[in-house]
């Protein structure tokens, strides 16, 4: 397992650590619920060094990004960020991902960790009809995300700029607590609000530690991998290999907002032929009615028993005080209100799907 550069630091503040896309990485500090609602009511800094950067530079950047991703990239304005997803010439997803343009000609692409060499071949043979310059930075940056309502506070105290006046999904580069050379996006994963600093990797540690400092008067918590994971399915957000996968469909998955749908891409075909006819399922959001927690890999059903869907992401939402989760159901049982079931050890407990994301 690889190890973070700020592994140290988690361990000596008692992180539970534990496997995760072969990175060894901090799981909870003090408990899934008081991290959660801490970044929800606080501020809480998380060690996301994990996730995979490529750097795609040269004439033909544009042009190969255009093809081998979903969103406008032409759209983007240096400086600006967009979230897509890369498609495959089947129309499922290789990988959801966000693209930032840091100058007319160099964009930076942010990948899942467990898709980075996956994500890497694929662009590279696609590459060879482009010849853009693509660089893996992956072990160049860590990257912490700074996120909750008193992010920006804590952001005051140590950087040079004020990110409170950057829209969302912005970038730039700038110093903070006195190291140079940081990108600082407000960007995120939690719904939370605040920033994502991508850090040159020997300037980590003095960052992390000057966060934590910054952050004591605004309550900062480290927060774990288990927290990210419930932040972000309160708000409804897909994770790779749960609500995404190679076979998914991404209108299925509710992505049609992020495709371009005039212009050609890989896979376009069965993508824009699901958008023209529809598919037979549909992700949804779901509360439990009755008690019970969903977890991925659970069926759903009808009323009888008939199997309707799959659960694909589920836990007890520290926010809400009851069970939530996403998952693929008939399109006909997708409505907002329709009563379904989540069968849970052999029992079918009573669920109502309701509309994205859980939390406003």
């Amino acid at each position: 397992m690889k190890q973070l550069s700020l592994h140290t630091q988690h361990t000596s503040l008692g992180a539970k650590m534990g496997a995760f896309a072969g990175f060894d990485m901090p799981l909870t500090y003090k408990g899934v619920k008081a991290e959660h609602l801490c970044v929800r009511e606080h501020v809480g800094v998380f060690d996301v060094s994990h996730m995979g950067e490529f750097m795609i530079t040269g004439d033909n950047a544009l042009e190969l990004l255009q093809y081998t991703t979903s969103n406008n990239v032409a759209a983007l304005a240096v400086g600006e960020a967009q979230y897509g997803y890369i498609p495959n010439e089947n129309g499922g997803v290789v990988d959801d991902l966000l693209i930032y343009r840091l100058e007319e000609k160099k964009y930076m692409l942010v990948v899942n960790a467990s898709n980075i060499e996956k994500d890497w071949q694929w662009l590279n043979n696609q590459n060879q009809a482009f010849g853009a310059t693509l660089i893996n930075a992956s072990e160049n940056y860590a990257l912490l995300a700074l996120q909750g309502p008193k992010a920006h506070d804590v952001m005051r105290h140590i950087a040079e700029i004020d990110t409170t006046t950057h829209k969302g999904f912005t970038v730039v580069q700038t110093t903070v607590a006195g190291s140079a050379g940081i990108l600082v996006a407000t960007t995120g994963y939690t719904g939370a609000g605040g920033v994502e600093l991508y850090i040159p990797v020997e300037h980590a540690i003095h960052v992390w530690e000057a966060i934590l400092v910054a952050g004591e008067a605004f309550n900062i918590q480290p927060i774990g991998l288990a927290a990210r994971d419930t932040l972000r399915l309160e708000m409804g957000y897909c994770l790779y290999g749960h609500e995404l996968t190679d076979s998914t469909s991404p209108i299925a998955a509710r992505l049609a907002w992020c495709t371009h749908f005039d212009k050609a891409f890989v896979g376009d075909t069965p993508i824009k032929n699901d958008k023209a006819n529809g598919t037979a399922q549909l992700r949804v959001g779901f509360t439990m009615v009755d008690r019970g927690i969903p977890r991925q890999g659970y069926d759903l059903v009808d009323v009888d028993g008939n199997s309707i869907g799959e659960v694909t992401s589920g836990t007890s939402s520290p926010s809400l005080g009851l069970g939530i989760g996403m998952g693929y159901v008939n399109r006909d049982f997708a409505k907002i209100n329709t009563e379904i079931f989540v069968r849970i050890r052999e029992k079918n407990i009573k669920a109502r799907i309701t509309r994205l994301p859980f939390m406003l």
